[in-house]
């Protein structure tokens, strides 16, 4: 008979929040008020001056403002509902569904973008240069000052990972069985460690695992980003190149008389644009789709490699959150070896927050 190690829904939570949620919330709604306030004044000066150029860019401004908005929506929605039961594994992937979001948006700017300066390479038109270049200056001037605030003092999606090391002290917490399954929970809800008669020599073994999971995670920056900021980011530098083409462009065309980089600077702005929103569109629609984590799927193979005795016959890894995954792993084992003792070879990986163990004998 098969052996499952479980926690269920009533023995543990399931918010999988990244672990900057709240102070990345503040800092996308600070960079949504800022960049409100700039579309409002543009649009505003640009119906007291006449100046298309003003309207033009407000209303581009009021696109990313869109955007950005979406993403701090996206955080409070997230938190309030963190704790909802509606949601089978939490709301950690709200950001990744906003994210989305964010990148179709910045696709069909870049789209625009692109259409019009193309358009405007064909058919010149004549552009206020002077005034033109002080609207360019200004809002690179405003997504610097975002970009610092979304920044925070961090790489840009959260790029930090550790591992728990249990300590020999800590010892199951067993709850016993409940309709064929084991509830096993850790203090600050992720999985402990079992003591063993060979404890010394396992913790031994699991600090080796542990390290080499660390060298290793350090490896792939990417890993456990929020792409939730990581969309607002981009939106704001993507403001901020076509503000830096724009200038190089309209002082060339000011002083060199170059009125045909204006509208070239723009394609080369919408082709990188594009990109980003095609890379932000492929990494969060893999996480939607429940794509399988490589990266965490090999550390636990690893992991059980010093298990004598066990073969992996079914594995699922999948993102729940920024920092967390959930892990279905099923198991071919000598006598002996319990799902216990499987989820304690696995809790030097800190990114699985949710495990189910299945133990089948070998």
């Amino acid at each position: 008979m098969n052996t499952i190690d479980n926690l269920s829904a009533d023995q543990h939570g399931h918010s999988f929040l990244g672990r900057d949620h709240d102070a990345n919330a503040r800092r996308t709604t600070w960079v949504v008020a800022l960049t409100f306030a700039m579309m409002v004044g543009e649009v505003i000066a640009g119906y007291i001056t006449g100046s298309m150029a003003l309207l033009a860019d407000g209303f581009h401004m009021a696109t990313h403002a869109g955007a950005l908005g979406i993403a701090a929506a996206a955080y409070g929605y997230a938190k309030r509902h963190a704790d909802d039961r509606a949601f089978s594994f939490g709301t950690g992937k709200v950001g990744e569904l906003a994210g989305f979001a964010s990148a179709l948006i910045l696709g069909v700017v870049a789209l625009i973008i692109g259409v019009e300066s193309a358009l405007r390479l064909v058919n010149p038109t004549s552009v206020a240069f002077g005034e033109a270049t002080v609207i360019a200056i200004i809002g690179l001037l405003v997504n610097i000052v975002s970009a610092m605030l979304l920044s925070g003092g961090h790489s840009h999606g959260g790029h930090h990972h550790g591992h728990h090391h249990h300590s020999p002290g800590h010892h199951a917490h067993d709850h016993g069985t409940q309709g064929g399954h084991r509830h096993v929970p850790q203090e600050g809800g992720g999985y402990d460690s079992h003591s063993h008669e060979h404890q010394g020599q396992e913790q031994s073994r699991h600090e080796q695992v542990a390290h080499e999971h660390s060298t290793q995670r350090h490896r792939d920056a990417a890993h456990g980003q929020d792409n939730n900021l990581r969309s607002a980011y981009l939106h704001v530098m993507a403001d901020a190149l076509t503000s830096v083409l724009a200038i190089l462009a309209l002082l060339a065309g000011r002083y060199l008389g170059w009125v045909w980089l204006d509208p070239v600077m723009g394609i080369v702005g919408a082709v990188v644009i594009a990109r980003w929103a095609w890379t932000l569109m492929r990494d969060t629609s893999s996480v939607l789709l429940d794509a399988t984590d490589d990266h965490v799927a090999q550390e636990i193979r690893n992991a059980l490699k010093s298990c004598a005795g066990t073969t992996i016959i079914d594995l699922h890894v999948w993102q729940i959150g920024p920092q967390a995954r959930a892990v279905i792993v099923s198991v071919k084992a000598a006598a002996g070896i319990t799902a216990s003792e499987i989820r304690s070879r696995l809790a030097v990986i800190d990114e699985i927050r949710h495990l189910t163990v299945e133990v089948a004998p070998g």
